[in-house]
C-alpha cells in the first residue's frame, strides 16, 4: 500500500509544493545569474555522482547497496534543501532555481544514469531497467506536479502564496512520515545496514557541502550564493531516491536499492545542521 499509493502521491505533493514556491521569473533568473547556476549545476549533476562513485571504490558495499547510493547521488535537491538554505541565510532564489531546473532535467538524466549504475555494479545479475517507463514515471511524479504548482501560482498568485506556506509544512511532514514509517517497518534491515551505509553517506554529505562551497568561493560568488550551492550539492531529495529505488526494485520501499536514501534521510541532518550553525556564526 505504501509504495503503490502513499509514496508516489507524497512525492507528487512534495514536488507540487516546490512548484507553488516558483514563478516563471525563477526560471528566467537562470539566464540572469548564469555563473552561479552553472557552478551549482556542475556540482550537483556532475561532481556529486562522480564523488559518490569514487567513494564506493573505497567503501566496500554489496552491489545492490552501491546502486542505491548512486540513485541518491543522481537525485536533485528538494524542498528540504530550500528550507535548509533559508535557515542558513543562503540565497534562497538561487537554491529554488537550481532545485527546479535540475528536478526537471532529472526526468531525463536519472533513468539513463540509473540504468548505467545497475549494469555497472550488478553485471549479469542486473534487473532490467526500462528507461522509458522510468522516465515516464518520473515525469508524472516530478515534472507534472511542479508545472501544476507553477501554473497555480501564476494564475492565482494570492492564493498560491498563502497555500504554499501550508503546502511546504505538509511536504515536510510527509517527508518525515515516509522516512520514519519506512524505517520503522524495516527496522531490522535499517539497523543491520546503518554501520555499512552510515559512514559513506556522512562522508559524501560532508564532502559535497565542502566541494560546493569551495567551487562557489573559487568562482568569486558572494557568501549567500556559496551557501546555497553548497547545500544544493550536499542535500538531496531522499524521497525521490526511495521512490526510484522502489520502482526498479520490484516495489520494496526499503529494499536494497532504496535503503541508502532511507538511511540518508536520517544521517543528512547530522551533517547539514552543523553546517548551518557554522555559516550562521561566520555571518
Amino acid at each position: 500500500m505504501l509504495i503503490e499509493v502513499f509514496l508516489p502521491l507524497s512525492l507528487a505533493f512534495i514536488m507540487f509544493s516546490l512548484g507553488l514556491g516558483l514563478m516563471p521569473a525563477d526560471f528566467a533568473r537562470v539566464a540572469r545569474m548564469p555563473k552561479a547556476f552553472l557552478i551549482g549545476a556542475v556540482a550537483q549533476v556532475a561532481l556529486l555522482p562522480l564523488i559518490a562513485f569514487l567513494l564506493l571504490q573505497v567503501f566496500e558495499l554489496p552491489p545492490e547497496l552501491a546502486v542505491g547510493v548512486m540513485i541518491l547521488a543522481y537525485a536533485p535537491g528538494g524542498v528540504t534543501s530550500n528550507i535548509i538554505t533559508k535557515l542558513a541565510g543562503g540565497a534562497v532564489a538561487l537554491s529554488v532555481s537550481l532545485t527546479a531546473v535540475v528536478s526537471l532535467l532529472s526526468v531525463v538524466t536519472v533513468p539513463l544514469l540509473v540504468a548505467f549504475a545497475v549494469d555497472w555494479f550488478l553485471g549479469e545479475a542486473a534487473p532490467e531497467v526500462n528507461v522509458t517507463s522510468l522516465a515516464l514515471s518520473m515525469f508524472a511524479l516530478t515534472a507534472v506536479p511542479v508545472s501544476l504548482g507553477v501554473g497555480l501560482r501564476a494564475l492565482a498568485p494570492g492564493f498560491g502564496v498563502r497555500f504554499e506556506r501550508v503546502a511546504s509544512r505538509i511536504a515536510t511532514v510527509l517527508f518525515v512520515i515516509i522516512i520514519v514509517g519506512a524505517l520503522a517497518a524495516n527496522w531490522g534491515v535499517f539497523v543491520e545496514n546503518l554501520p555499512v551505509l552510515g559512514p559513506l553517506l556522512i562522508v559524501l554529505n560532508a564532502v559535497m557541502l565542502a566541494v560546493g562551497y569551495a567551487l562557489a568561493r573559487g568562482g568569486g560568488l558572494e557568501t549567500k550564493e556559496r551557501i546555497a550551492i553548497a547545500i544544493e550539492a550536499g542535500v538531496q531529495n531522499g524521497t525521490l531516491g526511495i521512490t526510484v529505488g522502489a520502482l526498479i526494485g520490484g516495489g520494496s520501499v526499503i529494499g536494497p536499492f532504496s535503503l541508502a536514501s532511507g538511511v540518508y534521510g536520517i544521517t543528512m541532518y547530522f551533517v547539514a545542521l552543523p553546517f548551518v550553525l557554522w555559516v550562521r556564526r561566520r555571518g
